[in-house]
């Protein structure tokens, strides 16, 4: 744990390995790597409501292919990031005919936007990768109106913790998927990219203090999906079967309530 990691830090290092990291997950540009395709992509939109008309934030959107995927089913859609390099790929990538509004911003103080100006809020892996959890979920809670809904997907703490991974035999088997350190919380370095002197950066949560926050910060939880491969995944990913053995990721539904705790 390093407790000088702050989000400055993680925001210098995205901008660092953007575009590297996009060709290592062969990430593709309308529905992005294969974790997404599998996994999240399909419990996203299973807690999603009509998109149709509504006025939709993506909160760390990075190279944009879930904005592109709204807005293509009719939300008028505004991403915020806080890593410059990857609002340069979602502009390289983007038709200006969707009418996508693109801003930089980190979401831990989004104050460039108005009060109550979203309908639906959506989140997809972005608050591992600041330092102020909180501060994201009061600025998410502020934009949205009355009523209005976050869909909020993470690295599922309970699994992806700092000291986590398969453990193999001799041969490479995959035995048990180990987690240790759970309640370490605090800023990590991973090895992502592989090789690289300066990883990436993972704040590490509990997930009762995900959950405690978010009721705090004033939304009511809806649902919860921890995604597993459905079975025409499985034929055409077939090394996605191991991801019945542990939850690589969790996602939430929950709505604005104006009473906080």
């Amino acid at each position: 744990m390093n407790h000088a990691f702050d989000s400055a830090e993680a925001i210098r290092r995205w901008n660092l390995h953007a575009r590297q990291l996009l060709q290592l997950a062969d990430f593709d540009p309308e529905e992005g790597d294969l974790h997404r395709i599998v996994l999240l992509n399909p419990a996203l939109f299973a807690l999603l409501p009509d998109v149709r008309g509504l006025r939709v934030l993506d909160a760390g959107c990075g190279e944009g292919y879930l904005c592109r995927k709204l807005a293509r089913l009719g939300a008028r859609v505004t991403g915020v990031d806080y890593s410059e390099e990857m609002l340069a790929i979602a502009g390289e990538r983007t038709d200006p005919a969707l009418g996508i509004r693109y801003l930089h911003g980190n979401c831990e103080q989004m104050d460039f936007l108005d009060p109550g100006s979203f309908d639906l809020v959506v989140s997809n892996m972005m608050l591992m990768d600041l330092a102020d959890h909180e501060a994201a979920l009061a600025s998410m809670h502020r934009a949205l109106v009355e009523g209005g809904i976050l869909v909020l997907s993470i690295s599922h703490p309970c699994f992806i913790a700092p000291d986590c991974g398969w453990v193999k035999d001799d041969e490479g088997n995959k035995l048990h998927w180990k987690v240790d350190r759970y309640f370490a919380e605090g800023a990590y370095e991973q090895p992502v990219p592989p090789d690289a002197e300066e990883g990436l950066i993972l704040f590490h949560r509990t997930l009762s203090t995900y959950l405690r926050t978010l009721l705090r910060t004033g939304f009511v939880l809806l649902d919860v999906i921890e995604p597993a491969p459905a079975e025409e995944m499985l034929t055409r990913y077939p090394r996605f079967r191991d991801d019945f053995r542990m939850s690589h990721f969790i996602v939430f539904k929950a709505r604005k309530s104006a009473c906080t705790r």
